[in-house]
């Protein structure tokens, strides 16, 4: 594996050992996190061997293990290199929170 030529695959092991040494690293069982996370012990184990996991489970387990501040780095937009690619990303919309309903 080579620097900046990470593959979907590549990337998939590598945040799945991550998160299972994060996981010993804290001192927790695979019972343990499965319970904080509210995750399913299977769904947990199926992680950790085969990097297989939903993206709503897995941030149940970086929230269970206080790795959430990494997403927010996921989809970085691009640098821009004119002034007009400043000004189009100044005026990119933003979707505004749902409203609750009552």
């Amino acid at each position: 594996m080579l620097p900046g030529f990470d593959t979907a695959s590549d990337l998939r092991e590598t945040i799945r050992n991550a998160a299972r040494q994060r996981r010993i690293a804290l001192g927790m069982t695979q019972a343990e996190l499965a319970q904080r996370s509210g995750i399913p012990l299977g769904t947990l184990k199926r992680f950790e061997q085969l990097g297989e996991v939903s993206l709503t489970s897995l941030l149940a387990l970086a929230e269970a293990m206080d790795s959430l501040d990494a997403f927010h780095d996921l989809f970085p937009l691009p640098e821009a290199r004119t002034l007009n690619e400043v000004e189009r990303q100044a005026k990119l919309p933003v979707r505004a929170r749902a409203r609750s309903r009552r």
